[in-house]
């Protein structure tokens, strides 16, 4: 009688757990918020959907459970919990409920993740600063692959949902750093590497070769692809479009002289995000444009934060998805390109974070064509002024990192069914 007790019980047990969820909750309880997106990842990679409840106790996971995966959590230290069905049935019920801001979206297929970056380290400089993105997806477990300028110039961008850029120069000026570091070994070798790759693929300066790249990463979003840039890749970008057909890098940089009447030719129609900016005309100056607010801003650490807008799941899920944190303040961070300045964005544009008393937006985002991209200013989010030559966070001691989440939710964001921001 025992025995046949005891089967019953595994029998009902077992039951349970099929028809169960682990829910990862991803407020203040969650011990390790970095890792549980990779969590979520690897159930895509399973091929089982998750659940991503907007706004419900921090932006929560949840999926169908099974023992390797709950063993999984444990092994990588992401807390979670077993619901059973009836209970989840009630979450989403909850969910459902008109007069609450929470939503259900259905992540069906993990993206295929590129950086850009060299991929070939020991043809490439090692250059003296790290990704915060590469750290975080190397951290979280989530696989990517790395792509650089040939890869992009043929084509191979087609087989990516999401690409990122961090600390690039689109303008050909090699990050502006010629007045400070053009003595240095690591910047002699990138200006040589750059140029030898540019003659390589067939073009006579740098410029025209990271232009020809901007507009293969613009034509890839417009057909459906998921860019986002940090740092200094988000202005240099918008610029080197703006500028394409005028020559706007000093003597040291591409061995003539920039053309007097470039400003004037710019073309902002082209830019995703910014709009009358003015070159910086002194190549000395560590800046591209007015666009960053890094030289000008005037906040102290101690109140260095933005805030994360507040958006409606039901009605506007994308930049939902985009913002979901434990928090909705987040500790500034510096970079090269800090943050923009909000009279130089276009209209169009949504900010979803912003320190308004210093008139910045540090989170942005909008729509192209049939893709989406985002801009993040800053460089790390958990070192707030990192400077050439520091070394790589670790992120073990920031488990619960508020302003790395933005970077996650990105990561994520394309594998949801593509949702337009309703107007």
């Amino acid at each position: 009688m025992k025995k046949l007790l005891f089967a019953a019980f595994c029998m009902f047990f077992a039951a349970n757990m099929q028809a169960s969820y682990i829910l990862l909750n991803m407020d203040e309880q969650q011990q390790n918020h970095l890792k549980a997106y990779g969590i979520a990842y690897l159930v895509l990679q399973s091929g089982i959907d998750v659940d991503w409840l907007l706004n419900y106790k921090g932006g929560s996971f949840a999926f169908k459970y099974s023992e390797k995966l709950e063993a999984t959590c444990r092994v990588r230290g992401v807390s979670y919990n077993i619901v059973p069905d009836a209970q989840y049935n009630s979450i989403i019920q909850e969910i459902a409920n008109p007069e609450v801001n929470m939503d259900v979206v259905k992540l069906e297929k993990a993206p295929k993740i590129a950086v850009y970056t060299p991929s070939n380290k020991p043809h490439h400089p090692d250059l003296p600063w790290d990704d915060a993105v590469t750290l975080v997806l190397e951290y979280a477990e989530i696989p990517f692959d790395k792509l650089y300028d040939e890869e992009v110039l043929d084509e191979k961008l087609a087989n990516y949902d999401w690409l990122h850029l961090h600390h690039e120069d689109f303008t050909g000026q090699y990050g502006r750093f010629y007045a400070s570091y053009r003595t240095q070994q690591w910047y002699i070798d990138q200006v040589k590497y750059e140029e030898n790759k540019a003659h390589q693929l067939g073009f006579s300066k740098v410029s025209q070769m990271k232009l020809a790249v901007a507009k293969k990463i613009k034509q890839y979003v417009a057909g459906g692809g998921f860019m986002f840039a940090m740092c200094s890749a988000t202005d240099s970008y918008d610029i080197a479009l703006a500028a394409d057909g005028a020559d706007i890098c000093d003597r040291m940089f591409d061995g003539d002289a920039p053309d007097p009447g470039a400003q004037q030719k710019l073309d902002y129609s082209k830019c995703f995000a910014f709009k009358d900016f003015k070159l910086s005309a002194n190549p000395y100056e560590y800046e591209f444009s007015d666009i960053d607010a890094t030289q000008t801003r005037n906040v102290p650490k101690n109140l260095d934060y933005f805030t994360l807008f507040e958006f409606s799941a039901k009605w506007d899920p994308v930049p939902t998805m985009l913002t979901q944190d434990h928090t909705q303040t987040v500790k500034g961070f510096m970079g090269q390109t800090t943050a923009f300045k909000k009279d130089l964005i276009k209209s169009d544009v949504l900010i979803m974070g912003e320190n308004k008393a210093a008139g910045e937006a540090r989170y942005i985002h909008n729509e192209f064509g049939q893709g989406f991209w985002t801009f993040y200013g800053g460089h790390d989010p958990e070192d707030y002024q990192h400077l050439v030559g520091e070394p790589e966070t670790d992120l073990s001691l920031h488990p619960n990192s508020p302003g790395y989440r933005l970077i996650l939710n990105n990561v994520l964001f394309p594998a949801a069914k593509k949702k337009k921001r309703k107007t």
